[in-house]
């Protein structure tokens, strides 16, 4: 059974004593360490936002910058290739003149080469046709 005298007492002041002294010495100390590692917890996760933010800034200020690059390429690409296309336009429209030149002269030095031997066949053509008709007949014409 429990009695109650004055070690009770005693106790109960012992608690009360133990109980400020841990409240002074480990709890608020505890407490206030807990408080500023929120805060600073907090600080840095409003940096980490930040830093995120300009990332992501600097992010699509590249993409912008690559973008425009891309398109730039690509019109000086397109720009030489129709360069090119018009350099070989011109190359082919040259040639094509040339051989077209050549072509009529050889067909003007064709053409006359076929009059000259018309011309050598019909004074001949009279000579031929009285060979051949008095070889058929069998005497001289």
């Amino acid at each position: 059974m429990v009695t109650l005298d004055k070690t009770l007492l005693f106790q109960m002041i012992n608690i009360i004593i133990l109980m400020f002294l841990l409240n002074g010495v480990l709890y608020k100390p505890v407490k206030n360490i807990l408080k500023e590692r929120a805060k600073k917890m907090m600080g840095m996760q409003g940096d980490v936002a930040k830093f995120e933010k300009n990332a992501q800034l600097r992010q699509e200020e590249v993409n912008a910058k690559m973008k425009k690059a891309s398109a730039k390429a690509k019109a000086a690409l397109d720009a030489a290739r129709a360069d090119a296309q018009a350099v070989g336009d011109e190359k082919q429209a040259s040639i094509k003149a040339e051989v077209d030149t050549f072509k009529e002269k050889q067909l003007a030095d064709i053409n006359t080469q076929i009059g000259e031997a018309r011309a050598g066949l019909k004074a001949n053509l009279e000579g031929f046709a009285t060979a051949m008709a008095s070889k058929i007949l069998g005497r001289a014409l």
